[in-house]
C-alpha cells in the first residue's frame, strides 16, 4: 500500500485559506493590525507598563516625546489630566474589542439561529422572522442604539447586549438566502431522506455549506460595532470613565484640541485603523473564500 506523501496530501481548508491570504498585501497588513489590536487587549500591561488611571496634572497636555515639550516617559504625550495617552489607548483597545468581539458574536448566534429556521421551514415562520427583522432595520441603528441605551442604564453587559439586538437581522437575512439557495440540493435531501431531524439536517448540512458568507460578513459586523462602540462611548452611553475607552477619549480631548491634537487625534486613529483592517480582511475573505478565485489562480 503506498504511503501518503506532503504533496499528495491535501491541504486542510484553514491552511489552504490562511495561504490564500497571505498572498495579498492588503490582507498581511489588516491582519498585522489585528494582532496588535488583539496583543494589546490581551496584555495591556505588557505593551504599556504607565498606569491609565495615574493623574499628574503638572505633566498634562505634553505633547509626544518626539515633539519639543514632550517627555520621554510619555511616548505619544498625556491628557488633561495627565494621564499617559499610550497607555490610555493600549487600555482602551480592551474594552473596545471586548465589546465589538462578544457584540458580533451574540448577533451572529441569534441571527444564524433565525435566519436558519426562515429559510429551512419556510412559509409563516419565515414572514414572521424577516418581519421582525424589516421592523428593526426600518429604525436608525445609532437611534436605535441611543435609545435603549438611555433606557437600560450604561454598563459593558448592557451595551453588549444593546450592540447584538442591533446586528442580528442582517446575519438573519444574510443566512435566509443562503439556506434557501442549499436546502434543495442533493446532500440536504439525501440527510431527509436517512431520517435527519430538522435540527440535524440545519447544523450538519445546511450551515456548514453557508458558513462562507457567515465569516465574510462577520469581518464587516466587527468593524461596524468598534465604531457603534466608540460611538456610544463618545456620546457617554457606553462604558463609563475612567475606564479607558477610544470613544470616550476623543470625547475628553476634543474641548482641548487648540492646546493637544493628539488627545483626540491618536485614539481616532486606532479606530481608523482598526476599522479598516476589518474592512479590508473581509474583502480578502470573500475573495480567498470564493471557489472561483481558486480556479483563476490555477
Amino acid at each position: 500500500m503506498p504511503s501518503s506523501t506532503p504533496e499528495s496530501a491535501s491541504a486542510s481548508p484553514g491552511r489552504t485559506l490562511l495561504e490564500r491570504l497571505l498572498r495579498r498585501w492588503t490582507a498581511r497588513f489588516s491582519l498585522l493590525v489585528l494582532a496588535i489590536g488583539l496583543v494589546c487587549a490581551v496584555m495591556p500591561d505588557v505593551v504599556a507598563s504607565l498606569d491609565p488611571y495615574d493623574q499628574d496634572l503638572l505633566m498634562r497636555l505634553l505633547p509626544p516625546a518626539w515633539v519639543e515639550g514632550g517627555d520621554p516617559m510619555h511616548l505619544l504625550g498625556t491628557d488633561h489630566l495627565g494621564r499617559d495617552l499610550l497607555s490610555r489607548i493600549v487600555h482602551g483597545a480592551r474594552v473596545t474589542l471586548f465589546v465589538a468581539v462578544l457584540a458580533v458574536l451574540g448577533a451572529a448566534l441569534v441571527g444564524i439561529a433565525a435566519g436558519l429556521a426562515a429559510g429551512h421551514y419556510g412559509g409563516r415562520v419565515d414572514s414572521v422572522i424577516m418581519r421582525l427583522a424589516d421592523v428593526q432595520l426600518a429604525f436608525p441603528v445609532v437611534l436605535l442604539v441611543i435609545v435603549v441605551a438611555a433606557v437600560v442604564g450604561p454598563s459593558v453587559l448592557n451595551l453588549v447586549a444593546i450592540l447584538a439586538l442591533s446586528g442580528w437581522p442582517r446575519f438573519a437575512r444574510i443566512v435566509r438566502g443562503s439556506v434557501l439557495t442549499v436546502r434543495e440540493l442533493g446532500y440536504v435531501e439525501a440527510g431527509r431522506a436517512a431520517g435527519s431531524s430538522d435540527t440535524m439536517l440545519m447544523l450538519r448540512h445546511i450551515l456548514p455549506n453557508v458558513a462562507s458568507p457567515i465569516i465574510v460578513y462577520a469581518s464587516f459586523e466587527l468593524a461596524r460595532m468598534i465604531l457603534l462602540e466608540a460611538t456610544m462611548s463618545f456620546l457617554g452611553l457606553g462604558v463609563q470613565p475612567p475606564t479607558p475607552t477610544w470613544g470616550g477619549m476623543i470625547n475628553d480631548g476634543r474641548g482641548y484640541l487648540h492646546l493637544s491634537l493628539g488627545a483626540s487625534l491618536l485614539p481616532g486613529l486606532a479606530i481608523a485603523l482598526t476599522i479598516l483592517a476589518c474592512n479590508l480582511l473581509g474583502d480578502d475573505l470573500r475573495d480567498a473564500l470564493d471557489p472561483r478565485m481558486e480556479l483563476e489562480t490555477r
